[in-house]
C-alpha cells in the first residue's frame, strides 16, 4: 500500500465514526485506533491537502450527516446535563423485556435513581443518575452498544 492510500484510508475511517480498524493481508498488517477527537482532527488536517481531489466526492455526504447532529448537540450540552455511560456494554432501558422503562422523556429523576442497565460481560449493571432534573432526551436506542463516557440521557436541571 502506498502512503497516499493509507492517508486516504485514515481520512475515511476518521470521518466514519469507527473507533478501531484492523486490516491484514499477505503483504502487511495495519491497525488504526481512534482514542480521542484531537488525533482525528490532526489526521484530517494532515490528510486533507493530500486527499482533496479524492475526498471531494464523498465529502458532501459525510459533511451533510454530521452538520445537523453537531449543531443541536452544542445547543443541548450548553443547557442540559448529561448522564454518561460509566462502562462499555449494551444499553437497556428496562430491567426485562416485559417491564416499563426505568425513565422516559419528561420524567423527573433524582441523584441516585436507577435510569438504565448496561450489560457488560454477562453482568447487568444498574446505572444511577448523578444529577437531578427532568429527562429531556434519550440519546441511545434500547439494546444498543455504548462506549465508556458516552452520553445516554440529557437532563434539564431546572426541570
Amino acid at each position: 500500500m502506498k502512503a497516499k492510500e493509507i492517508q486516504d484510508l485514515i481520512d475515511f475511517i476518521s470521518n466514519s465514526g469507527l473507533a478501531e480498524v484492523k486490516i491484514e493481508t499477505e503483504e502487511f498488517k495495519l491497525s488504526i485506533k481512534k482514542y480521542s477527537e484531537a488525533p482525528a482532527v490532526k489526521v484530517e488536517t494532515v490528510a486533507v491537502p493530500a486527499t482533496a481531489p479524492v475526498a471531494a466526492a464523498p465529502s458532501p455526504v459525510v459533511a451533510a450527516a454530521p452538520a445537523p447532529s453537531s449543531a443541536p448537540a452544542k445547543e443541548d450540552t450548553s443547557k442540559y446535563l448529561e448522564i454518561k455511560s460509566p462502562m462499555i456494554g449494551t444499553f437497556y432501558r428496562t430491567p426485562n423485556p416485559d417491564s416499563d422503562p426505568f425513565v422516559s422523556v419528561g420524567d423527573t429523576v433524582t441523584a441516585g435513581q436507577t435510569v438504565c442497565i448496561i450489560e457488560a460481560m454477562k453482568l447487568f449493571n444498574e446505572i444511577e443518575s448523578e444529577v437531578s432534573g427532568k429527562i429531556v432526551k434519550i440519546l441511545v436506542d434500547n439494546a444498543s452498544p455504548v462506549e465508556y463516557d458516552q452520553p445516554l440521557f440529557l437532563v434539564d436541571p431546572a426541570g
